[in-house]
């Protein structure tokens, strides 16, 4: 129990430090379009990051590693094990671990992991999303065809009221003159 607590407040302090960690960018890349953004050491002798002048980007440092215990920790709590297929499952701990699938594997082995990991009780990371939006989405559909057109009435009164709204200007201007 107190293991699991105290990897709690250390994956809390690892968001905290996650957030206010800066993007950190290679030297002069916003200067030249062939450089990319992708970090490297700045090493010149006059170079305005290595010395940390004002108003140049942050340079990478031992300050803005996280705490040792939840390094490399998914934020769920859960360390990660990557798996290609069904044999990889066997033996992994369904409290700590959890699976994600590598982006490589078909459908239907995709599928099969999937269901031997829920007999395990072990959590994938990386379920397929689109089915759970298309039902969600569906569901949706069915209670707006449930309405139905007699309780939506806007077209008949956006068409009357500006006709009413000019004959009373109408009949304003008509009376001031």
């Amino acid at each position: 129990m107190t293991e699991n607590k105290e990897r709690l407040r250390l994956l809390r302090i690892k968001q905290k430090i996650n957030a206010r960690r800066p993007n950190f960018v290679r030297p002069e890349s916003w200067r030249y379009k062939r450089l990319k953004s992708n970090w490297r050491r700045p090493k010149g002798i006059d170079n305005k990051m290595r010395k940390k002048i004002k108003g140049y980007p942050k340079m990478a440092g031992v300050g803005y590693r996280g705490p040792k215990a939840v390094r490399g920790m998914h934020p769920s709590g859960y360390s990660v094990k990557h798996v290609s297929n069904v044999s990889q499952l066997e033996g992994l701990d369904p409290e700590t671990d959890a699976v994600m699938i590598q982006r490589t594997v078909g459908l239907r082995k995709r599928q099969q992991i999937i269901e031997r990991a829920e007999d395990l009780h072990i959590k994938v990371l990386n379920l397929p999303v689109k089915a759970v939006e298309v039902a969600e989405f569906g569901e949706e559909v069915e209670e707006y065809e449930l309405l139905g057109e007699d309780e939506f009435e806007f077209e008949e009164d956006f068409e009357e009221e500006p006709e009413e709204a000019l004959e009373d200007e109408d009949s304003e201007q008509e009376s001031s003159e």
